[in-house]
């Protein structure tokens, strides 16, 4: 039997399980029969985490069993679920990810949903590449942002083809390690429109690293500003683009605690 919580931001599920109550063996496994949404669970990832004084460590798999370096909401939702027993209107956390150390900031607290503003790192390797990808010639923005990511400016693409080149983009020959996708329209200098194609998942409301990546490709290549508004299919949220940093201002809650009794 294995102990767990599931937690979401915005629609983008996850479920916690601390690494010493997880089986030995292989995870990849354990995350594919937990997140099937017909016989297990149900969740976009698993993450095993680890407590520490300042917060926790954590280690993600996708749904699909594959190891993922970082995710903005899974890191907030851990946030949501080491802080749920605490009353301050203000507090702090830190998670140690294997994309990097993401600081959070507890803003706001309002029934069940938590808000936070985290310290998500700079993007690296920044770059526009033009692709061909399920017979189509793309301007693709690809970067690093803890995880890989690749941005598509533009018209939002109707169903169709979000399921042609979403799957076409992730597994591109082009990213050796697969790759985030998102599909951004800037709205205004202060507002961008966002679908999300999540490596190892599939379509996802909504993704807190995607979120921060379009806004970096729109603010370097698509006329947004720096701070704006990311609207997702799950909800909206704040990204800030700044000199030392990218934040990302969102809220989260803790659904549930469970027991899986396994197969």
């Amino acid at each position: 039997m294995i102990k767990f919580t599931k937690a979401h931001a915005y629609g983008n599920d996850f479920l916690y399980v601390e690494a010493h109550e997880a089986p030995d063996g292989s995870h990849d496994v354990l995350a594919r029969e937990l997140c099937d949404r017909h016989t297990g669970i149900g969740a976009d990832g698993l993450i095993l985490f680890t407590r520490k004084a300042d917060g926790a460590s954590m280690v993600l798999f996708n749904a699909d069993g594959g190891r993922a370096e970082v995710s903005g909401n899974g890191v907030r939702a851990l946030a949501a679920l080491l802080l749920r027993d605490d009353m301050r209107d203000r507090a702090d956390v830190t998670i140690d990810t294997e994309g990097g150390v993401k600081q959070l900031t507890r803003v706001a607290r309002m029934k069940t949903q938590q808000t936070f503003r985290a310290a998500m790192g700079l993007p690296e390797n920044l770059r526009p590449m033009p692709l061909s990808a399920a017979g189509e010639a793309l301007q693709v923005v690809a970067m690093t942002f803890g995880n890989p990511q690749s941005v598509v400016l533009g018209p939002l693409p109707d169903e169709a083809r979000f399921r042609r080149l979403g799957p076409a983009l992730e597994r591109h020959e082009a990213f050796p390690e697969g790759t985030n996708v998102e599909f951004a329209i800037v709205e205004s200098a202060t507002r961008v429109r966002i679908l999300i194609w999540e490596r190892g998942v599939g379509p996802t409301l909504s993704s807190g690293t995607g979120s921060c990546a379009a806004l970096i490709a729109a603010a370097a290549f698509g006329g947004a500003g720096r701070d704006a508004e990311v609207i997702a299919p799950g909800g909206s949220q704040r990204v800030e683009w700044r000199d030392e940093s990218v934040y990302l201002t969102g809220w989260a809650e803790v659904l549930f605690d469970g027991v899986w009794v396994g197969r």
